[in-house]
This record gives structure tokens, C-alpha cells and sequence, in this order.
């Protein structure tokens, strides 16, 4: 391709990429596209449908640089229109308002020139990685287990490699790179002077939550907690499964107390939470940053990482700013007398 890259060009790529589950018109908006789904939970006001497909820009704008990434938030936005970044493609659903700092959307995107494109259920389902990171072979895919719109199944046979649950974690931590992870955040614990300092991706480390490291692992129910999964899904997928061992919770973690470990424990299977949503990014996102690379390759794609972090109160930022955020709210938000009470 000798000319400039459009959003077109994008559009088309990423549609080939998902074998034509991208918007093409009015149409698909009318129940013809079943990667048109809307989310609710009944909150008045605050479903989102997902619109795999441009969201917002214009379709012949040049891409100067496209970035990756799974969540379309302001600092996202910032960093694009500081970096020259003009086409962003996010993983999860955009949200007017909510992924674009309170306001509408079209009023940041067009300050910056930006363009938005979403994918998120239309790429679901389009290839193993996500099972074979977590050291087996998917056998079976389901994207809406028990009629569920996004509650994704794998019913998967553990790789050679992997023999046993210790393999298995010990496999995502080579893969995650989490030992440079975690030295990372000692690093950034020593240079602030904060011990009491967290960061999402090793603070929701892979762990066994039912078995020991040395247990023996073959039929994997590999299932995906924050999508709706529930203890009667398990059920139904065990008596479909008889001879799995194993149950592998991805994406989301299975808190202690949730009634997916006794499920599990009643059931007689094992238990592991593996890679949280803090690291889709190198799951889903890093695939689909090479797919487009291959497709365009006169195209710079960059991938936007999340880092979220967590500090106690008095450890963050500056003397100044903590004086600043102290006279704030004394001055203007806390009245004299709600202290009183």
C-alpha cells in the first residue's frame, strides 16, 4: 500500500481479522449482528452496546499512529493526542461520558482529531491464546455458556508440559514475566518510601485456591468468573465433563467465600485463579496488535498498558499537594459542622 493509511484500511483489516464481525450499516444495529450486544445490569440509564466497529472519527482520516489497548479512559486519551496518536483501538465497549473523561465523547475525540474503534466480543472466541498461556489445548469454546451473551467456556486437555498445577502457575509466571514485575514494584516501593504500595497485575497473582502444587492436572474447565459464571453452570459443564479435575478461573478472580469454591469442592475438582484482567492486555491485546501489524505494516501500533496502582492517603504525591488536598477540603467540601458530630 503506497498511500497513507485510512481508517478504512483499519476497518477492513480488523474486520478480516474477525471474519466480518464488524458494523457494516443500519442493519447490523437491528439484531442481524449477533457482536451487537447490549450490557446491562438494570441500573437505570447505564446499559452500553457494543458497537464492534468505528465509534467515533471519520473513515478516510489518515492514521498517523493507532494504539491498542483494552480500556478507553482520559489518560488513554491524553496520552494519544500527546504522543501522536490519532486512531485508538480498545478492547472493551466505549461508554459515552464514562471512557471519555464526563464528557461526550464527540467533544474530547474532536479536540484531538481522535478516531475510536471498539472490539470486544467480536474478537472473542477467534483463537487459543488465552488457554494455551494457561498451559492447555481449548477442545471446546462456548462464547455464551448457558445462553449467556460473553460467559466463555474452554473445555481443554492439559499441554505435555503442563503435568501438574505447579506447572501451571509457574508456566504463567515465565510467560507474564512477573518476576520483572514484581522487581519493578520494589523498585517503586524503595524510590518513594512507601512499602504500603500496590499495583493490579502482582497483587492479583496467579494462586491455587483448591489442590496443592503437586496435584496432577488433564481436563481443564477453563471458565471466566466477572461474565456471569455460576455454580449451576458448573454443574451443567461438569456433568457434560465428568472426567475433568480441574477448574481454571481466568480473566476475573473467585473471592474467598464464593459459592463457585464449594460448587468446585462439592464437585470434587480442583481450583486455580490464573491471570487477572490487569494483564488481558498481553492476552488478547498484544495478539491483535500483531494481527494488524502483519495486515498494515506500514502502520506504527503502539499498545496502551493500564498500571493501576495503590497507595495509602498521606503517601501520595507531594508535601504541596497533600497541603493543597488537605485546605481543599477543609475550606470547601467539609462543613465545620459535620466535623462536630
Amino acid at each position: 500500500m503506497n498511500r497513507p493509511v485510512t481508517i478504512q484500511d483499519v476497518l477492513k483489516a480488523l474486520d478480516e481479522i474477525t471474519g466480518g464481525r464488524l458494523v457494516k450499516g443500519p442493519d447490523d444495529l437491528g439484531g442481524n449482528n449477533p457482536f451487537v450486544v447490549t450490557k446491562s445490569s438494570g441500573i437505570p440509564g447505564k446499559a452500553v452496546t457494543e458497537l464492534p466497529g468505528l465509534v467515533w472519527g471519520e473513515t478516510g482520516a489518515t492514521v498517523t499512529k493507532a494504539a491498542v489497548m483494552m480500556t478507553l479512559t482520559e489518560s488513554a486519551i491524553e496520552l494519544a493526542a500527546a504522543t501522536g496518536v490519532n486512531c485508538l483501538i480498545a478492547h472493551h465497549p466505549v461508554a459515552d461520558g464514562t471512557s471519555s473523561g464526563g464528557v461526550p465523547i464527540a467533544h474530547y475525540m474532536n479536540l484531538y482529531g481522535l478516531n475510536v474503534i471498539e472490539l470486544h466480543e467480536a474478537l472473542h472466541g477467534l483463537h487459543p491464546g488465552i488457554a494455551w498461556l494457561h498451559g492447555h489445548r481449548a477442545v471446546e469454546v462456548d462464547i455464551r455458556c448457558g445462553g449467556l451473551a460473553g460467559n466463555i467456556l474452554y473445555v481443554g486437555e492439559a499441554l505435555p508440559e503442563v503435568q501438574t498445577l505447579g506447572d501451571l502457575l509457574s508456566r504463567l509466571r515465565r510467560l507474564m514475566d512477573m518476576e520483572r514485575e514484581e522487581a519493578f514494584l520494589e523498585e517503586e516501593r524503595s524510590f518513594r518510601g512507601c512499602d504500603d504500595l500496590f499495583e493490579a497485575a502482582t497483587a492479583a497473582a496467579p494462586t491455587i485456591v483448591l489442590g496443592t502444587p503437586d496435584d496432577r492436572v488433564g481436563k481443564i474447565l477453563h471458565i471466566f468468573p466477572h461474565t456471569g459464571f455460576s455454580p449451576e453452570h458448573l454443574e451443567c459443564v461438569f456433568r457434560g465433563h465428568p472426567d475433568a479435575d480441574t477448574v481454571l478461573a481466568t480473566i476475573s478472580h473467585v473471592p474467598p467465600g464464593h459459592a463457585l469454591i464449594e460448587k468446585a469442592r462439592e464437585l470434587g475438582l480442583r481450583l486455580v485463579c490464573g491471570n487477572s484482567h490487569a494483564l488481558e492486555i498481553l492476552e488478547n491485546g498484544l495478539p491483535l496488535a500483531r494481527a494488524l501489524a502483519m495486515m498494515l505494516p506500514e502502520l506504527e501500533i503502539r499498545i496502551f498498558r493500564e498500571r493501576m496502582v495503590s497507595y495509602p492517603l498521606d503517601a501520595v504525591g507531594s508535601e504541596s499537594v497533600q497541603r493543597y488536598g488537605s485546605d481543599i477540603a477543609s475550606r470547601y467540601l467539609v462543613k465545620e459542622r459535620a466535623l462536630s458530630r
